[in-house]
């Protein structure tokens, strides 16, 4: 199995680290346009070689395709006419419903399978990718029945490897709209706590010996880079401004029990909050 990655960063490299580990891949070969990336992923052995997409594309039986979801919709219609007959193309992105409506005008569209692994952490690049990043996780892919069947068997066989488990969506707005509360709504209030704390503490030294496990762990995701998360969120603009305005209600109601001194009203939002615990644990 020839494998190509369009995007050698956290994802990208980490899928390249597991497959080849596995025995599923045989030869890696890379798509990178940044030169420090290109070199740091040859330098880590993510991938054998690092060519040009116009050679890279044709040599695959599969392209793992690993970049920003702005430049995953672009790029899609030209990698597709670049693939075998027999090769198969599948993105990563965390936005769906931008990147299906492309593909479902092309006339290539069984080629390719539509598809969301839910991992990843804080950190980006090539140094950033790790072994056993998706084992255990979610994938998510949309819109199955437009993928031909040795498409759609290529890439659950890809994530088999990856041990991870498959969810399938048949309406990518579906996805979009539950990862905009699950996943992308995290990543905007950590940005802004951080923001928030360094607006108000001044003091470095302040945050760095103040500042518990509890507030470390809930920022942690305003270290995720801007060149990532920047297309996620115009992408899914209206999902995440709908969970964002309900979120902004919930907040402005804990602030006015706090200004109330509402000791009971406190309690029981709490206590309704502690209801995730029953299912995430």
């Amino acid at each position: 199995m020839v494998v190509t990655f369009i995007g050698l960063g956290l994802i990208g490299g980490s899928v390249a680290i597991s497959l080849r580990g596995r025995g599923f891949a045989t030869r890696l070969i890379g798509v990178e346009l940044n030169e420090e990336h290109a070199k740091q992923a040859l330098e880590l052995g993510l991938v054998d070689e690092v060519l040009p997409l116009s050679e890279a594309i044709p040599q695959a039986d599969l392209v793992v395709l690993a970049i920003p979801v702005n430049a995953a919709r672009e790029l899609l219609p030209g990698a597709l006419d670049l693939l075998k007959k027999e090769a198969v193309l599948v993105d990563m992105g965390s936005t769906k419903s931008g990147i299906c409506g492309v593909a479902r005008t092309l006339a290539r569209r069984g080629q390719y399978v539509a598809s969301h692994p839910m991992a990843g952490t804080e950190y980006s690049g090539p140094t950033a990718a790790i072994d056993n990043l998706f084992d255990g996780k979610k994938a998510i892919v949309c819109e199955h029945t437009l993928s031909s069947d040795f498409a759609l068997n290529r890439v659950l066989a890809m994530y088999r490897a990856l041990n991870m488990d498959v969810l399938f969506y048949t309406n990518p707005d579906d996805h979009d709209r539950h990862v905009a509360y699950v996943s992308h709504i995290s990543h905007v209030s950590s940005f802004m706590l951080g923001l928030t704390v360094l607006e108000v503490e001044k003091n470095e030294n302040h945050i760095l010996d103040l500042a518990g496990t509890g507030f470390a762990s809930t920022v942690r995701l305003a270290k995720s880079s801007p060149e990532t998360w920047t297309p996620i969120f115009i992408q899914n603009a209206t999902s995440i401004s709908h969970a964002l305005e309900k979120y902004i209600e919930n907040l402005q109601m804990f602030k006015n029990k706090i200004d109330e001194k509402d000791v009971e009203g406190l309690s029981k939002l709490m206590a309704e909050a502690n209801e995730i615990g029953k299912i995430i644990k």
